[in-house]
């Protein structure tokens, strides 16, 4: 499936299409600096479907239809739509697909947005499916990544390593980006407890598993995330509660990584990452979400502009 039609998975994306749409987008930040955004999306609107909490995702998607001129059907809490009265996922998008002309959503299901797609009249885009992917999450990653290293090109990335720390089983983020690097020939090294590791059917026999403190030595980037805890199972729930403090990151740490290290996490954190790392040039994650707009005003450009 083209994903101009319905954003579903990362392995839409080949690296014809990542070097197209990051073209674009380089051109919506000089956009965005100069202060003189294109209004390619007057008269769009989008349809923010959120069937699971969301800070970033949600109001990037935002921030990012009506910078280019459209507008916002925000649904943030199917607490207060039909879907507490039952309404089926197909009866909502199809709906919705009345009013809007492409929609945005996150689901617990996994494959929400594939049955989304299936019937809605109008682009659906996967903003997180369960314990699947996040494909603009994996797309705006990368670009960080790009940008930060100060590559001119995401072929450039080639060789590099990159170390995936934290909740490597349930983090959809990391997921769709494994799967994203792979097209680059990445560098990757797992640093997880045995419980959260990388599922073994996204994985290839020259991924390594390390200590955090083997992998700060080697990283060229160091991708932390949490603890998904509302996805443990419940036997898991309190072996795991506080696992994520022995991966944390903090300044003695950082001092033991590249000076060129960059440091990403999806966000939110919960203490993966002490605060007193933010002042650290090397520390990404704020610029990682202000990325995150700029790729999402790019896919949208390319879905209904």
């Amino acid at each position: 499936m083209e994903w101009r039609r319905a954003l579903v998975e990362i392995g839409q994306f080949g690296g014809a299409e990542i070097a197209e749409l990051f073209a674009v987008v380089r051109g919506i930040e000089g956009e965005l600096e100069e202060g003189k955004v294109r209004q390619v999306l007057a008269g769009k609107v989008l349809a923010n479907l959120f069937y699971e909490p969301s800070t970033r995702t949600s109001s990037s998607f935002y921030a990012a239809m009506v910078r280019q001129g459209g507008s916002v059907i925000p649904i943030n809490d199917v607490t207060y739509s039909s879907v507490s009265k039952g309404e089926t996922l197909a009866d909502t998008v199809r709906t919705l697909a009345c009013y809007a002309d492409v929609i945005a959503l996150r689901h617990p299901a996994d494959d929400a947005t594939l049955q989304a797609s299936r019937v809605c009249p109008v682009p659906v885009i996967n903003a997180g499916n369960g314990k699947g992917e996040h494909p603009t999450q994996a797309l705006l990653d990368l670009y960080t990544m790009v940008r930060e290293l100060k590559l001119e090109e995401a072929a450039e990335l080639r060789g590099r390593v990159v170390a995936f720390v934290g909740d490597l089983l349930y983090g959809r983020t990391v997921h769709s980006l494994v799967k994203l690097l792979r097209l680059y020939s990445v560098k990757v090294v797992l640093v997880a407890p045995a419980a959260l590791q990388l599922p073994y059917t996204l994985r290839q026999p020259d991924d390594v598993e390390m200590s955090l403190a083997d992998a700060l030595a080697v990283a060229d980037v160091l991708y932390v995330t949490r603890v998904q805890q509302e996805r443990l199972p419940v036997e898991l729930q309190g072996e795991l509660r506080g696992v994520g403090f022995a991966y944390r990151v903090g300044v003695a740490e950082m001092a033991r990584a590249k000076p060129s290290m960059v440091l990403m996490h999806p966000l939110p954190r919960v203490g993966e990452i002490e605060v007193a790392v933010d002042g650290d040039a090397r520390a990404a994650y704020f610029r990682q979400m202000r990325y995150g707009m700029v790729v999402r005003m790019g896919v949208l450009r390319g879905m209904v502009g």
